[in-house]
């Protein structure tokens, strides 16, 4: 007990909390979009259930994490004129989630901004509780992935490195289920956050596809597939959501 109360173990802690939030944040903005299209009464059932689900699978992928490097292995090589790669799990499983995440986006923009606006189209399109869990699962194995591997990288090294990912894992989770609520309403009243949330899912989509081309060595007309950095993809939503705020800032001072 007393290897957790190191200054190394506290600041790994700590860090790697306030890493998982903020990968999490895809996810919880993809939960809020979801779970606005089920009846009032199960919304909060599907988030709750949606972060329990993504707390778990995190926490299996930790304790399998052998499987997960067993996946970096590749399945299949393929080597032609203008195409190179080999092919793993890992590269599958984001690639996948990916086009998946490209194509719910694109899909709930077009609902949100042709849908609802055609005529008879005035009642909002509903999801059953089934159907929003499988979706919310299937994103949550794409970002689980993603986290366990920040996970480990950061904590390389560092005593009781298990336990400090465990806790992290559960405290980041408990903290996006505290502020899953108010974020879920803010979202729903202004439609323009959600087409913006909306935006930034297709960019973490795009940046998913061209992370597991990277991973499976992929070079297309001799040019290698790189990754995007993630501070760049922080950097535009960060911005995005400035000039946003400052829009709802002067529209409100208007209607004032």
């Amino acid at each position: 007990m007393e290897h957790l109360l190191t200054s190394e173990a506290i600041s790994a802690l700590l860090t790697l909390t306030f890493l998982e939030i903020v990968l999490g944040i895809d996810n919880l903005i993809f939960i809020s979009i979801i779970t606005q299209k089920l009846s009032v009464q199960h919304q909060k059932l599907a988030t709750n259930i949606g972060l329990f689900l993504a707390m778990l699978l995190r926490i299996v992928l930790l304790f399998g994490i052998s499987v997960v490097v067993q996946m970096q292995s590749s399945w299949l090589t393929i080597n032609t004129s203008w195409l190179k790669t080999n092919i793993n799990g890992q590269a599958v499983i984001l690639i996948l989630g990916g086009l998946f995440l490209l194509y719910k986006s694109t899909h709930e923009v077009f609902e949100k901004v042709e849908a609802e606006t055609t005529p008879g189209n005035e009642t909002p399109i509903k999801l059953s509780l089934s159907k929003a869990i499988i979706q919310i699962t299937l994103l949550n194995i794409v970002f689980s992935f993603d986290s366990i591997l920040t996970a480990v990288g950061m904590t390389n090294g560092v005593p009781n490195a298990m336990t400090i990912m465990v806790i992290a894992i559960v405290a980041s989770v408990g903290i996006m289920m505290a502020f899953v609520k108010p974020v879920s309403a803010f979202i729903e009243k202004h439609p323009s956050l959600q087409i913006l949330g909306l935006s930034f899912l297709i960019l973490i989509g795009f940046m998913l596809i061209t992370e597991g081309a990277h991973l499976s060595e992929t070079v297309i007309f001799n040019k290698e597939v790189g990754t995007i950095p993630k501070g760049y993809l922080y950097f535009a939503i960060s911005f995005s959501l400035g000039i946003e705020f400052l829009n709802m800032k002067l529209k409100g001072r208007k209607n004032n």
